[in-house]
């Protein structure tokens, strides 16, 4: 009887659960989907979650190093893990986004430590497309990942890979907001291609002006926006020149509240990667009506079925790409027929039915730790 009491008050309040992720001051990925979620919970008769961020910006003469390469992760280091021991001690459940190689070292193993420290549950969500070789070289990582209670990942790709090493996780999918990414009929569909992806060598974004190229050589008014940045803006920016490409738009980075706007304007989505996992950017073209053109790195065909969902290219194929693209431009009834299944697809990733995983996950997770009060002291049973 003591263990149910112990878990009918549990449930009975607001679980918190601390969110070890990356703030938007590094944008990617990781930080949209946090900032998402964090905001979703807002209010939430359920959960109450705030953000840890991993790249706390330091304060006093700390600051100064953030212009020096190696002193920046120095004096990040030294914020970020007396932030942890303050926030995670009044957690009930610590939720880790995690990448992969050097950053899993630097972020999650330290959140883990800090959580075991309090006797904290864990679920690390493991998000990173290079999983299959991180995990192949890292023995600390596959250790980690074993040791926590729980491992979320957003893509059956990402199971499976786990699944190789004999590490259990359970799939919760990135969130989409249908009714910011409203869905829009394109017919007919123009040649104004849109591509959102950070300028990093995994991301081949060289790939996707390769195939405008061939496009634009058909459609010599065709448009492609490119939004994101990163180490490969400049080399981008020269192939673009080099390719005597027109039309072509570097929008820089977009505060996530404003992207919906860039996939309005478009009417094809590109993305040529060759390093995945379940891309937003997919998603959010799906909600948007725009049809998909991808490679088939890591996770895209776990939410992309060629032919049913959008069309899937091998990696580095910017030929096969483009012929993509001109299929669809020669072709409404695929386009149609694309777009509504893509759109149809996208009802799983509301945030009604993730909040029901999520919540499901934290509750389990908070049920196998004794109660812990508000200010978290222990409570015995």
């Amino acid at each position: 009887m003591a263990v149910d009491s112990a878990t009918h008050r549990k449930t009975a309040r607001r679980l918190n659960v601390a969110i070890v992720a990356p703030s938007m001051g590094i944008l990617g990925g990781q930080a949209v989907q946090a900032e998402r979620l964090v905001r979703a919970w807002e209010g939430d008769a359920d959960i109450h979650a705030w953000l840890v961020p991993i790249n706390p910006v330091p304060a006093g003469l700390l600051r100064l190093a953030l212009g020096i390469k190696y002193l920046r992760t120095i004096a990040t280091q030294l914020t970020y893990l007396p932030l942890l021991l303050r926030e995670l001690r009044r957690a009930d459940v610590v939720h880790v986004f995690s990448a992969s190689y050097f950053s899993f070292l630097l972020a999650p193993l330290p959140a883990v430590s800090v959580a075991r420290l309090f006797g904290r549950p864990v679920v690390m969500n493991y998000r990173s497309g290079e999983a299959p070789d991180h995990l192949k070289r890292s023995a600390i990582a596959r250790r980690t990942l074993r040791a926590v209670e729980r491992n979320a990942v957003p893509s059956r790709f990402l199971k499976d890979v786990f699944a190789e090493y004999g590490i259990d996780a359970e799939i919760i999918p990135n969130i989409v907001d249908v009714e910011r990414f409203a869905f829009r009929v394109r017919d007919p569909l123009r040649p104004n291609v849109l591509s959102t992806r950070n300028f990093e060598p995994l991301y081949n974004v060289a790939c996707s002006l390769r195939a405008f190229r061939l496009v634009q050589n058909r459609y010599p008014e065709a448009t492609f926006t490119l939004v994101g940045a990163g180490s490969q803006d400049e080399s981008l920016r020269q192939l673009a020149a080099g390719l005597d490409l027109r039309h072509v738009r570097f929008a820089g980075r977009v505060p996530p509240g404003d992207i919906w706007r860039y996939y309005a304007e478009a009417d094809i989505y590109l993305q040529t990667p060759n390093i995945d996992n379940m891309p937003a950017s997919v998603l959010e073209a799906f909600a948007s009506g725009c049809p998909v053109v991808s490679t088939n790195a890591g996770g895209v065909p776990a939410i992309l079925t060629d032919g049913v969902h959008g069309l899937l290219v091998g990696c580095d194929d910017h030929e096969a790409a483009a012929a993509r693209m001109l299929a669809l431009l020669s072709d409404g009834l695929l386009v149609a027929r694309l777009t509504a299944a893509a759109r149809a697809s996208c009802e799983q990733y509301r945030w009604t039915a993730v909040r029901a995983r999520w919540v499901d996950l934290y509750t389990r997770m908070a049920a196998s730790v004794p109660f812990r009060a508000a200010d978290g002291a222990a409570t015995e049973a």
